[in-house]
């Protein structure tokens, strides 16, 4: 019994010694790598606890004696499996961030570097849990009773799998189609999506759900399915420049070259525009209107909202003081009388307000259209 004290403490000392020496030397290094410095930061703890295990493992192996030690070497391998598999989870988070510190995001287009962080954070989850699941069946093959029970588990696995499919369809359609997502290239972090009649920007993308972060910092949260199944607007699929619209209804008067002119001179002086598209046309003109579309483009979406609301508010504002004749009203024209009830005079006797009748013409129809019992009275 002092023997195997003697060891596992003796061993213990040397895995601390080992793995602190390593953590300095790696957060040393960290100071100039990001890697290194995710490993100094994730990796320490599990490592410490696999060191500590690993010198407790050797010593029952080789000093300890009697009818505990292997109930100790069953507990401190499920142990070993528990930590191996924290840090090999640690790990994977460790080299998943750093891949994603080297994408940036931050830029003007973005389109790629969003779709990698997608796939990475959707990758992430997944292999966090399959490393858990590992674990799991790992521990259990260390019982004797599940290695028997394997045998009758796998005959009987396509019951329980119908019947497990079955019970989950909602939960694994979700997962499907979060993965599904993240490698088709349709819906990636930080796009600008219209949902259900709502716009916003995708904050999260997870195996079975997706936040949207709405224009007004509420979150609307929707199953992956759902982007499967429902047809959504994403303004940033190709690239993250747009086009917008800015539509004024204006009086007949108004001086559309000059009106051009003007909205190029405010795009100009505006540092939202991105300088690739500015039109003027008239696209309507029916009734008492004409309907103005004026076509601009920004960098982003979030650019083009504030270019469309800077765009209308000077045209308002020059229509209003440069041309207040074309801003929209209706117009009232009252007749004199005497125009008014002229025709009213000359209609008294005239034969042109009468179809049947007052005319040779009228007479005809008049007796092709009266009956067999009606005398036509001549006139």
């Amino acid at each position: 019994m002092l023997a195997a004290v003697v060891t596992f403490a003796g061993s213990l000392v040397v895995a601390l010694l080992a793995v602190t020496l390593v953590h300095r030397v790696v957060r040393r290094l960290g100071r100039r790598s990001a890697l290194s410095a995710g490993l100094a930061r994730h990796a320490h703890k599990p490592a410490l606890a696999v060191a500590v295990l690993v010198a407790a493992q050797v010593s029952l192996g080789v000093a300890a004696h009697g009818d505990w030690r292997p109930v100790a070497l069953h507990v401190t391998g499920i142990a070993l499996i528990l930590a191996g598999a924290w840090l090999l989870a640690s790990l994977l988070v460790v080299i998943e961030d750093a891949t994603l510190a080297r994408i940036r995001v931050d830029v003007s287009d973005n389109r790629h570097a969003r779709r990698v962080h997608t796939q990475i954070t959707l990758v992430r989850r997944v292999t966090v849990v399959v490393v858990s699941v590992l674990a799991a069946a790992a521990v259990l093959m260390t019982f004797p009773g599940a290695r028997a029970a394997g045998t009758s588990i796998l005959a009987s696995a396509g019951v329980i799998g119908a019947i497990a499919a079955l019970a989950a369809q909602s939960l694994l359609g979700n997962v499907f189609a979060g993965v599904q997502i993240a490698f088709s290239d349709a819906l990636r972090l930080d796009d600008v999506v219209v949902v259900d009649g709502q716009w916003g920007r995708i904050e999260d993308i997870t195996l079975t759900y997706v936040v949207v972060h709405l224009w007004d910092d509420r979150r609307l949260i929707l199953p992956t399915a759902y982007f499967l199944k429902t047809p959504f607007e994403n303004w940033t699929r190709t690239q993250s420049a747009l086009l917008g619209t800015v539509e004024l209804d204006l009086d007949w008067t108004v001086p559309v070259e000059d009106l051009r002119q003007e909205l190029r001179h405010a795009l100009e002086s505006s540092d939202l525009w991105d300088g690739r598209v500015c039109v003027l046309q008239v696209t309507d003109a029916v009734g008492s209107f004409v309907r103005v579309r004026a076509l601009v483009s920004a960098s982003d979406a979030g650019r083009l909202w504030d270019l469309r609301c800077v765009a209308r508010e000077h045209l308002v504002g020059w229509l209003r003081s440069r041309h207040p004749g074309a801003l929209p009203q209706v117009r009232v024209r009252e007749l004199p009388r005497a125009a008014v009830a002229a025709p009213k005079a000359a209609t008294n006797g005239s034969s042109d307000n009468r179809v049947f009748g007052e005319s040779a013409d009228g007479e005809e129809r008049v007796q092709a259209f009266s009956g067999p019992d009606q005398a036509v009275q001549p006139r």
